[in-house]
């Protein structure tokens, strides 16, 4: 069994990259780890053409980047994405990865595929204390998951968090969750 783990900041560092390790060292006794972080691929943004409604393909010079991303995505069994917000939301480094997806998304006729039977887990960070914002990211990693028919199978939101040494008293929490999954 396989595990993806995005880092889907663009900070590869920083608290959601400690996140991202805890949760890679909690499950690697029972799943083979692939970590990625959203930022070392570079992609345009989605320009909208639409052409993948027809296709199922993106005809964007860049789109083997995509093709790679999604080709870990079909290799893992699990997929947790763990993402900061940004104004409210997912990074726009992860926003564009979405947005290129769109070939995969159940949402037109023809589309690519991934293997079904997925699990998706969403983690959402903040630096403040609010935890409606947490449920605003996982809602839009969860709301992407739908497209790529990734059944929907956990969540954590955690709040005050903005450094990356703001992650050590959350570890037991961050360590429970990955009993979970």
């Amino acid at each position: 069994m396989r595990a993806l783990i995005i880092n889907c900041s663009p900070v590869r560092n920083g608290a959601t990259a400690r996140i991202a390790e805890i949760i890679g060292d909690e499950l690697k006794s029972r799943y083979e780890i692939k970590n990625i972080c959203i930022d070392d691929y570079s992609f345009a943004f989605c320009k909208g053409c639409r052409a993948c409604h027809k296709t199922a393909s993106c005809v964007m010079s860049d789109a083997s980047v995509i093709r790679d991303i999604m080709n870990e995505f079909d290799a893992a069994d699990i997929i947790v994405s763990v993402a900061p917000s940004y104004w409210a939301d997912i990074p726009g480094q992860y926003k564009a990865f979405i947005d290129r997806c769109t070939p995969w998304c159940n949402t037109h006729e023809p589309h690519a595929t991934i293997k079904p039977g997925k699990k998706g887990y969403a983690v959402a960070l903040r630096t403040g204390p609010n935890m409606p914002e947490c449920e605003r990211l996982i809602g839009s990693i969860e709301h992407f998951y739908g497209h790529l028919e990734i059944e929907r199978a956990g969540r954590l939101g955690l709040t005050s968090i903005e450094y990356k040494e703001n992650v050590e008293p959350r570890k037991d929490e961050i360590i429970s969750f990955c009993s979970t999954i």
